[in-house]
This record gives C-alpha cells, sequence and structure tokens, in this order.
C-alpha cells in the first residue's frame, strides 16, 4: 500500500477536532480518530472511493458518523490528504494548499 500523506495543516486540523470531541465526551476524541484513520485507509485501499470534488482534482470522503470529509487527492506513490474539513464551515478554505514531496 501507498503511505498516507497529512498536509501539516490537515494534521493540524485533524489534532484539534479530536481535542475539541474528547472535550466535549472522554472517548469521543478516540472515536473520531479511529473513524478518520479507518476513512484514510479506505481511500488508500480504494482511492476511487470519493467523489471528485467540484470540478477540482481532489476528492471527497465523508467520514460518516462525524460531520467532516477528508479531501484527497491521489498520486502514484502516495495518497495526500489536504484537509480534515468540517462539513459545514468554511467550504473551500484548503483549496490552495500545495503538495510539499520533500
Amino acid at each position: 500500500m501507498r503511505p498516507i500523506i497529512f498536509h501539516d495543516d490537515a494534521q493540524a486540523e485533524f489534532d484539534a477536532a479530536i481535542a475539541h470531541y474528547e472535550m466535549r465526551e472522554t472517548g469521543l476524541g478516540l472515536r473520531f480518530h479511529t473513524d478518520v484513520e479507518r476513512a484514510a485507509r479506505l481511500v488508500n485501499q480504494y482511492p476511487r472511493i470519493g467523489c471528485q470534488y467540484k470540478s477540482t482534482e481532489f476528492r471527497r470522503y465523508v467520514i460518516g458518523r462525524f460531520p467532516y470529509s477528508i479531501f484527497y487527492l491521489e498520486f502514484e506513490d502516495a495518497i495526500w490528504i489536504v484537509s480534515i474539513a468540517h462539513n459545514t464551515r468554511r467550504p473551500d478554505y484548503w483549496k490552495g494548499r500545495q503538495f510539499d514531496r520533500e
């Protein structure tokens, strides 16, 4: 399987959402983490599982129990997660993020 690479800002979003849910209820952050990790593995295994997002090259996979989506690009040698975004807040704020292969 290809590596899954999180954009630094996507990782920060992920960490902040975990902390937010954990503050709301003990264990909820862990459930969110588990769901996102499961979704990332599915995206890696079946990259076309996510729908093409609008008229961009990005794909979107909705995370199920939580109101978040993974936005990603499929490369031959990796899956790049550009954002872990809330489904109703600040749409498309992440679209300017660049992939850094270093």
